[in-house]
């Protein structure tokens, strides 16, 4: 149930005027069940002194693009009421006239672009308005018999509007439906949402609750509990189970989805997921349509079932289904947007956001794991709706035609202009091995700047960890993670690029990077100190290179490795014949696995750096010391003495090497592959021959 949460202590401390309304609009969005993620709207009536002094009176509206759990008072829009009340008394007015024209009535040209529902705010007369999208109070709107059941709740108390497409025509209906009817409260939009009002902020929210409540009471009566969505079809697999199928099909299910575009995936497998995904109308329900038009630019109209049986059929056959279920959504939508296009529409994606699978759960699509979240946020509404109005009738939804002309609407569609230009590793994955070093975390860093996912693998979890977090804090919740990564051991690393998988759908970068050094005169070098080098950085290289390869060649979209060598790769280092030799094993590798990989579209390459030494774990132990002896001076001379045999005489940092990693990962070395970076500032004995 809904519960009131406004607190009165802390609201009288806040300013009159937004600040107030900043307050009920973060309530009313963070509870989902009341208000979709990025729909609804708010907006106070109230007086505020123009540019010259004068008293005006102004409705503060949500701003286009916000979302109502986070919004700040930026992100309200001003209006000079006695410009916009006019336009009530037209009789019809066009999207593109009442955008051009309410630009015209706003107090600062700098305000975002004020909600496309704006005209349904101002034309009601009332200090204080709410728009919401309830799950109890859609559950009404979309059933066949909502209009008698909101008769049972709430009485004459409320005004029914048939679907209408946001904009003129449907705040005119609203406010002659509400001037209509003298004991309104409330107004219903059929297949859409829930208006309120109130002459305080507190008495807003307060009306906006106590009527969802009603709604919710009143279907929390009629639900069969056993009964819901026609009763069980399938058991859910256990937990374990679903993982383990879930980690072997995400890359497939990714690739499938990312020939136009490369998505990030999540999945949900939640109770009342399952619940609906293993009934017996889920695949007749799913496909009528969707929830709410807010839906409709995440979720697309329908989602995609894969009617496979869980309890019969094996993985190997669900691959199968989704691959062709995936292909077939395709060219159904294809078909969709041919039948209803108009002239200079562009096709969105024509893949699905969200598939269904029984036994398993729900995956979702887009073009970051926030936006795939977001995906699956909106469809565990639609589930919650459809649950309430199969209790009171049969659930119906828009029509192909009325879905397409939400999902293709200018208005709409200039939300997600809102949105900043993709960088240049938006949509990708990147796998980082050593990623709490200095060039792992580097590079790790490099790639989030970038617009990336980023996975920081490293033996040292909780450096890992750190570096996740700092990612995650400055650019967004799951932007990162962390794994803990011994590269020797095939079961860790196996499950890292699982863990990949179960969090993103797959990987696109991997930089192998995890490393040690030693140093010793070659007649003293033990067979113990040459199988730790052998170990860590020739067959722990090959391990994460070849788990890679194998999800890179299911995903089926290409990918790009990155070698982290070194300088001793093509320079016989003295007293380092261990390392030295190992160090060369990885670049040839690097350069088969390039031999291999190039019909697959998988780029191999690696950066061959030289006495990296700050935040470098390898330098903060023995080697230091090694090397120094090796060169006959003090520890603290090595840096200088690195920088003078340079022929740019530099030192080399973690950001330089992070650069060229991430050059070689790029679209701009899109047609490089088997290549050898040397990033030493210049050392002639390692200039390659």
């Amino acid at each position: 149930m809904v519960k009131y949460v406004w607190d009165s202590e802390h609201a009288a401390q806040l300013s009159k005027g937004v600040e107030e309304l900043v307050y009920r609009s973060n309530l009313i969005g963070a509870d989902r069940t009341v208000c979709n993620w990025g729909g609804g709207n708010t907006s106070m009536k109230t007086t505020e002194k123009d540019f010259r002094g004068r008293e005006t009176e102004v409705m503060w509206v949500k701003g286009s693009g916000s979302d109502l759990a986070t919004m700040k008072a930026h992100n309200f829009t001003g209006l000079r009421l006695d410009d916009v009340r006019p336009l009530i008394e037209r009789d019809q007015m066009s999207d593109e006239e009442m955008v051009d024209y309410l630009s015209h009535c706003m107090i600062d040209s700098k305000h975002p672009r004020p909600s496309i529902e704006t005209l349904l705010h101002a034309f009601l007369p009332y200090n204080h308005v709410d728009h919401t999208h309830p799950d109890a109070i859609i559950s009404i709107c979309c059933a066949d018999n909502g209009k008698q059941i909101a008769e049972d709740i709430y009485g004459s108390r409320f005004v029914w509007v048939p679907y209408v497409r946001p904009g003129f025509t449907l705040s005119k209906m609203i406010a002659d439906g509400v001037a209509n009817n003298p004991n309104a409260e409330l107004v219903l939009m059929e297949k859409h949402g829930l208006v309120t009002w109130g002459d305080t902020s507190e008495k807003c929210y307060e009306k906006t609750i106590s009527i969802i409540q009603e709604a919710e009471q009143y279907i929390h009566e009629r639900i069969n509990q056993k009964q819901r969505f026609g009763g069980r079809r399938y058991e859910s697999l256990p937990a374990d189970k679903r993982k383990q199928i879930l980690a072997g099909i995400m890359p497939v299910i990714r690739g499938a989805v990312s020939d136009e575009k490369q998505m990030i995936l999540s999945y949900d497998d939640r109770e009342e997921v399952l619940e609906f995904v293993n009934s017996v109308q889920a695949p007749e329900l799913s496909q009528i349509g969707a929830a709410c038009p807010d839906h409709l630019v995440h979720t697309k109209r329908v989602p995609l079932y894969i009617e496979w049986n869980p309890e019969t059929q094996d993985a190997q056959e669900l691959e199968d289904l989704l691959k062709s279920g995936i292909e077939r959504f395709k060219a159904e939508y294809q078909a969709y947007f041919a039948r209803n296009q108009q002239e200079g529409d562009q096709i969105f994606e024509s893949a699905p956001r969200v598939i269904l699978i029984p036994g398993i759960g729900m995956v979702n699509t887009g073009k970051s794991l926030a936006m795939s979240k977001v995906s699956g946020a909106l469809y565990q509404r639609a589930i919650a709706v459809m649950k309430g109005s199969t209790s009171l009738g049969q659930f119906v939804s828009l029509n192909e035609n009325e879905s397409y002309h939400v999902e293709y609407w200018p208005l709409e569609l200039y939300k997600l202009t809102l949105a900043p230009p993709e960088a240049e590793f938006s949509r990708k994955v990147a796998l980082v091995t050593g990623g709490a070093g200095g060039i792992g975390s580097a590079a790790c860093r490099r790639f989030a700047a970038e617009g990336g996912h980023v996975i920081a693998a490293d033996l040292n979890i909780e450096g890992a960890q750190k570096i996740a977090e700092e990612i995650n804090e400055t650019y967004g919740e799951g932007r990162a993670m962390a794994v803990k990564m011994d590269v020797t051991n095939e079961e860790e690393v196996q499950s890292a690029f699982e863990q990949a998988a179960l969090t993103y759908g797959g990987i696109d970068i991997v930089v192998n990077n995890a490393g040690l050094a030693t140093s010793s005169p070659f007649d003293e070098t033990s067979l113990k100190e040459w199988n730790l080098n052998i170990n860590v950085l020739g067959t722990g290289y090959f391990l994460v290179a070849r788990e890679a390869f194998k999800q890179m060649k299911q995903q089926n979209i290409g990918g790009s490795m990155v070698f982290v060598g070194s300088k001793n790769a093509v320079y016989a280092g003295k007293n380092a014949s261990a390392y030295s030799s190992v160090k060369a094993l990885e670049t040839h590798l690097a350069r088969c696995i390039a031999a291999e990989g190039g019909e697959y579209g998988i780029r191999v390459n690696s950066v061959l750096p030289d006495a990296v030494l700050q935040g470098s774990a390898i330098w903060g132990s023995s080697w230091r010391e090694e090397r120094a002896a090796a060169y006959g001076i003090e520890q603290d001379q090595l840096e200088e003495h690195y920088r003078k045999r340079t022929t740019l005489l530099v030192n080399i940092y973690p950001q330089d090497i992070a650069e060229s990693i991430a050059f070689l990962a790029s679209s701009k070395a899109e047609k490089t592959t088997g290549c050898m970076v040397t990033v030493d500032g210049g050392v002639p004995a390692a200039f390659t021959r």
